[in-house]
């Protein structure tokens, strides 16, 4: 007796995945998927879910990252797969890309292979509003909650099914999918955004145990390292501009790495005074400074603050990287940020 189809249909949202994405998979042999530096769930797991995609199809994929994957993800499997460069043994016939909002994010890759990323195809798949449509394709869904959302739909398109690589795919784009959505907390979470969730959860993710590992369990050191953030926030306009500031300084005091100050964004974003809320990020020496934001619904376009300062991203959540020592980037970002904020009415 056959084992019984998935009840959750993801047909009539899979509908809306451009045939030419499909055929461009579909026709790729040697696939080389990359995702940005400085990674968190959603990147890492729509590249990895797109390179099991790849070989399901009888391809050969390997999926990059230009940074180590940071520990607190070691935990989903699959992530001992990637590589910090391609590689050299096999001539690439088509570069996907996965929530990167501009081509420049996959980081160094892009320099130390730019004959590759000249010859060689771009399928360009991405959820961010900014994204300048860089490939040769370019699928851009910026209603989509997680680039791992719309892999997801992917995945039903193509007829792989989720449960592949005995839960891997699954669990890979569901870690994306609770990252994207604060664990399913912020508004880009759509009636879609549940149904995709449905049909990974019934595929065997299991969601309650990636919540915990990404929002419910920390090293000392990163809780050392928040504390430390945290007590240094100030405000402005009556509390509806705030902010804090991660020193290098920071990282050596609490023995947490950069990854670890993940989430701290959130945490200031839970003010409740708040119309915009900032972190800044001491970054290279203090020669820039890695700015993210998040504001309030019906207020503040994120997009516009960090467009200022060509950054981009979501309405709600962006970030840029500003080519200036912390206190100088500090300075100039608070001053745009004040006058958005001054603007709001409510």
């Amino acid at each position: 007796m056959s084992e019984p189809g998935p009840r959750v249909d993801l047909s009539q949202y899979a509908a809306a995945v451009p045939d030419e994405v499909i055929g461009r998979l579909r026709a790729a042999r040697r696939v080389l998927t990359i995702c940005h530096e400085n990674p968190e769930a959603d990147a890492l797991g729509s590249a990895l879910a797109v390179s099991l995609l790849v070989e399901a199809g009888g391809g050969v994929a390997t999926p990059v990252c230009a940074d180590m994957v940071p520990e607190m993800y070691s935990f989903l499997a699959g992530m001992d797969r990637f590589r910090r460069e391609p590689d050299p043994s096999i001539d690439y016939d088509l570069l996907v890309v996965v929530d990167c909002g501009e081509l420049e994010r996959i980081g160094p890759v892009l320099e130390s292979h730019h004959a590759l990323f000249e010859r060689v195809p771009i399928l360009d798949i991405d959820h961010h509003l900014s994204n300048p449509r860089f490939g040769a394709v370019d699928w851009v869904d910026a209603e989509s909650s997680a680039t791992c959302e719309m892999v997801t739909l992917l995945a039903w398109r193509m007829d792989v099914p989720l449960t592949t690589g005995d839960g891997m795919l699954a669990a890979a784009l569901a870690g994306g999918i609770v990252m994207d959505t604060g664990n399913f907390g912020h508004p880009n979470v759509t009636p879609r955004t549940l149904v995709v969730s449905a049909a990974l959860r019934e595929a065997g993710a299991q969601f309650s145990e990636i919540a915990r590992r990404l929002y419910r369990s920390k090293p000392n050191t990163q809780l050392c390292l928040f504390g430390r953030v945290l007590a240094r926030m100030e405000s402005d306009l009556d509390g509806r501009l705030v902010w804090s500031t991660l020193e290098l300084a920071d990282l050596t005091a609490s023995g947490a790495d950069p990854a670890q100050s993940e989430g701290l964004i959130d945490l200031l974003s839970q003010s409740e005074t708040a119309e915009a809320a900032i972190l800044f990020k001491e970054v290279d020496g203090n020669a820039s400074t890695r700015v993210s934001i998040r504001t309030r619904d019906g207020g503040v376009d994120a997009t516009v603050l960090a467009g200022t300062f060509g950054g981009g991203g979501h309405a709600r959540a962006s970030g840029a990287t500003v080519a200036l020592p912390l206190a100088e980037a500090r300075r100039a970002v608070l001053a745009r940020a004040a006058t958005l904020v001054a603007a709001v009415r409510r």
